[in-house]
């Protein structure tokens, strides 16, 4: 893999992330203009995470029958054919269908990355390439959060339409062909054996541990972030803006989270850095227990962004160390199980916050603390 590809896979995580974390802040805009309920425009987010986390478990499959860089250029021109409709629907049930398809495609992306990592570059190395890969991720995320305040809502789906269909031309035309002795030939009846893929990481107790621990600690991390802003607005009596900002704080330090969970897997570990992680995660959940000055607060998000994406990092790099039998399924498991558990903690905790905050503090940061103590048991130690 040499470095003019890894750039554009690179691109090709930065737009597909581009308007990903801004679509709370586009809800009420595009409510006012189609004259619609914030609550029925919200369908947006679902509308595109359900479909994403659904599909992810199918393209680490589909490289074992097609070539991957067949697979990235239908799917990525339609992902960014699906912004462009976004950004030009006429109706709330145009912009409902184009937000279903960009995740049914842009779930395409990063499994197919880490599948291209995994087989192309030496275990010394991998833990760089995925730290990179994320901290682009998180960069264009935040560019899209960011721009999202300053443009028309139709131009956070413009913009990556027109820079995925540029970046397409390239990949068209540089794009490698990847022969692996792993591709089968297709027949129909291959279909129905989909499933036994699946169904044998879960007979083994390592990849199976693996995803139990990125089901759990997905859920846990995505049941308090999403009610941040609420915790802040409601304890600490923050305006909008500091608490945009305080949260912005935990994305940046996810940008160099990502490549330094990365890069320190490869020196000392990918056990090591993944409980690294968790400490980082449960510093943060005891200091926003109290209520401390606004300055610790800012420390507490950045620390929750790091011990995050540290975690994050080491996961995705011990994934990538799966023996070739588990790397098709394990990459599309890894995005699907994290979609999926991440929506199941919003959902789950919500009751227990409504009533006491703290409570549900305590319950998550007790569960980060049982993960921690049995990580040797769980997914190998360290």
């Amino acid at each position: 893999m040499n470095k003019g590809f890894f750039i554009i896979l690179c691109l090709e995580a930065a737009i597909l992330s581009f308007n990903v974390a801004c679509m709370p802040v586009l809800v009420p805009s595009i409510s006012f203009d189609f004259g619609l309920e914030q609550f029925f425009v919200g369908r947006i987010i679902w509308l595109y995470m359900l479909p994403y986390g659904i599909t992810a478990l199918f393209y680490g499959i589909l490289a074992k029958i097609f070539e991957v860089r067949k697979i990235e250029l239908v799917c990525f021109l339609l992902f960014s054919l699906s912004n462009l409709w976004a950004g030009l629907s006429k109706t709330i049930y145009e912009l409902f269908l184009a937000r279903f398809f960009m995740g049914l495609f842009g779930a395409s992306v990063i499994p197919l990355a880490l599948i291209l990592i995994a087989k192309n570059k030496e275990y010394s190395q991998r833990g760089k390439l995925v730290g990179i890969f994320f901290s682009v991720t998180f960069v264009f995320s935040l560019l899209g959060l960011f721009l999202s305040g300053l443009l028309h809502w139709r131009w956070i789906f413009l913009i990556p339409a027109f820079l995925g269909l540029c970046l397409w031309l390239a990949m068209y035309f540089y794009f490698p062909d990847f022969i692996s002795g792993d591709r089968i030939y297709f027949e129909y009846s291959m279909l129905k054996e989909i499933p036994k893929g699946y169904v044998e990481i879960f007979k083994n107790k390592k990849p199976r541990n693996i995803f139990l621990y990125i089901f759990i600690i997905s859920l846990l991390y995505h049941s308090i972030h999403q009610w941040l802003g609420v915790y802040f607005f409601l304890k600490f009596n923050l305006d909008k803006l500091l608490i945009s900002i305080l949260i912005t704080l935990s994305s940046l330090s996810g940008i160099f989270g990502e490549y330094l969970g990365g890069r320190l897997s490869d020196i000392f570990g990918r056990y090591r850095i993944i409980n690294l992680g968790l400490i980082l995660m449960i510093i943060s959940i005891i200091l926003l227990t109290f209520k401390i000055p606004i300055f610790l607060l800012a420390i507490a998000m950045i620390i929750w962004g790091l011990g995050w994406t540290v975690n994050h990092a080491g996961l995705s790099t011990l994934l990538a160390d799966l023996p070739k039998d588990y790397l098709y399924e394990a990459a599309g498991l890894n995005s699907s199980v994290r979609f999926l558990s991440g929506g199941m903690g919003v959902f789950l905790i919500r009751s227990i916050l409504q009533n006491n905050f703290v409570l549900g503090f305590f319950i998550t940061g007790s569960i980060l603390g049982i993960l921690f103590l049995f990580s040797k048991n769980f997914i190998g130690g360290i």
